[in-house]
């Protein structure tokens, strides 16, 4: 009989991995865009295809890094293991998205390059800070247990 580990078992799990990354991505658009829309809806905002003015570009920022600490810490409080790394992972993909967004957008955001370039350097810090609240709170269980 094999004699695996608790934590090598738990180690394979690559569809719960998968899962945890795809439910806090889901979190962090749905919170982001619904927010816009919400924001557009009672005219705080304009139209996403309309220019916005830097205040308001201030505010997006905020809210949208709130909800990748969010997002982050659901990846991290779903992850079967590794939820720093988990987190990390997501932080780093959106890095990439960003990124992209970004050097796509140059050409659309005169006078604004900040506001994707600001959105591509808060992904990993927002993704470390919502793994690390987890993390806290394991502490925190563990002690109390």
């Amino acid at each position: 009989m094999n004699t695996q580990t608790k934590s090598q078992i738990l180690s394979r799990r690559p569809g719960r991995s998968i899962l945890a990354l795809l439910a806090g991505i889901v979190v962090g658009i749905v919170l982001s865009v619904g927010t816009d829309l919400g924001l557009h809806a009672i005219g705080v905002v304009p139209a996403q295809s309309e220019l916005w003015p830097n205040q308001l570009l201030v505010l997006a920022t905020a809210y949208r890094s709130i909800y990748g600490v969010i997002a982050a810490y659901v990846i991290a409080r779903l992850a079967p293991n590794r939820p720093m790394g988990h987190a990390l992972v997501a932080g780093a993909l959106g890095l990439l998205v960003s990124t992209l967004g970004a050097v796509g957008a140059w050409d659309s955001t005169i006078g604004q390059h900040w506001y994707p370039v600001t959105l591509a350097l808060t992904t990993l810090p927002t993704a470390w800070v919502g793994a690390k609240l987890r993390l806290m709170q394991l502490q925190i269980e563990t002690r109390s247990a």
